[in-house]
């Protein structure tokens, strides 16, 4: 090993952060490296997977502002600064918690997952997650490559949606699930109930997303030529119901719709993302949507006033993770589960069929 190729050390005069930060500089000998496996070859306390897990977590910035893209080649002369939390890590109890069990086998478990349960756990929910509910039921059973915060997760949904959730219980099914979501043979399908109706009523929308520059909470579209980090997302959509044309302010238009969603990619807040970028956001949605109304429904009968109710109460994204397909990693089988959406889906779905 070459000097520019010696072990990476944690900072002496870094700020006292309860753990490690290394901040380095890429050499011309480095550049075309893949970032996560560069590092992983000079930080021995870490694993690959770790060091992609932290980088798409947010614990690198490139230049002073975050980057999560653990694939990005390296470029000669970019600064670089990696903060490694403490190992010390709350780490998550097994809490007796109910489940909806779809099915499970000695490899993988799938869950269909209530609205309001965060899938594991962080900042702010370090319990009543679904890891907490997981490491009660399957008694050690599940996979470490997710690291103590997220043992067996492979892939997860917002705590706000409900649906199906497969996670692994060995590391060989965990790789094998892993790399199933990351070729994009995996069947997902969701339902939502937006505002108004797309046209046409179907379509597809490809539209790279990223972290929103003024709001790192929120994910964005942008421009896969000019943006630093751009992730490919690619949403099948099919409108299978309308709701309140009768009532709409503009002859032929729906107030609502219920629409099926493929997912081809599965990033963060995809699917609510790209509908509100064709000015269909969900209904209820917080982030990224216009509020509980829709425009022209008025007041002032039995059947308008149930549908207004029933919008305003719902406040949270109306969305569900309605069927989930992949073959078993280990005995190769196919297998598609499917659920119906929850209660309070069903409602609204009522409210506004009624219109």
């Amino acid at each position: 090993m070459t000097r520019d190729d010696a072990p990476l050390t944690p900072d002496n005069d870094a700020p006292a952060t309860g753990g490690d930060v290394y901040s380095f500089m890429i050499e011309p000998d480095h550049a075309g490296a893949r970032l996560d496996k560069w590092l992983s070859e000079r930080i021995d306390v870490l694993t690959r997977t770790r060091l992609k897990a932290l980088i798409e977590g947010g614990a690198l910035t490139k230049n002073g502002a975050v980057f999560s893209d653990p694939s990005w080649k390296l470029r000669e002369g970019e600064n670089y600064r990696l903060t490694v939390p403490p190992t010390a890590d709350p780490a998550p109890k097994g809490e007796d918690i109910a489940l909806d069990v779809v099915y499970e086998d000695d490899d993988l478990i799938v869950i269909n997952k209530p609205v309001g349960m965060v899938v594991h756990p962080a900042a702010g929910n370090w319990t009543g997650t679904l890891v907490n509910a997981l490491i009660h039921h399957c008694q050690g059973s599940l996979s470490g490559i997710g690291g103590v915060a997220r043992p067996g997760i492979v892939h997860r949904i917002d705590k706000d949606t409900s649906g199906l959730v497969v996670v692994a219980k060995n590391d060989t099914a965990h790789q094998g699930l892993s790399t199933a979501f990351s070729v994009h043979d995996i069947e997902r399908v969701y339902e939502a109930i937006a505002v108004g109706a797309p046209r046409p009523g179907i379509g597809t929308i490809d539209a790279a997303l990223a972290r929103a520059l003024n709001d790192r909470k929120k994910m964005a579209v942008v421009d896969e030529r000019t943006h630093f980090n751009p992730r490919r997302a690619v949403t099948h959509y099919k409108v299978t119901e309308t709701f309140g044309r009768s009532r709409a302010k503009l002859k032929g238009d729906a107030l609502a719709s219920l629409i099926e969603c493929r997912l081809e990619t599965g990033r963060t807040h995809q699917i609510r993302v790209h509908l509100a970028s064709i000015s269909h956001p969900l209904i209820g949605d917080q982030l990224y949507g216009r509020g509980p109304g829709l425009a022209g429904l008025k007041p002032g009968e039995d059947v308008a006033d149930r549908a207004i109710n029933a919008i305003r109460k719902f406040r949270r994204q109306a969305l569900h993770a309605k069927v989930l397909g992949f073959v078993h990693p280990i005995t190769g089988e196919p297998m598609r589960f499917e659920r119906e959406a929850p209660a309070d889906f069903q409602d609204l779905l009522a409210a506004l069929r009624a219109l």
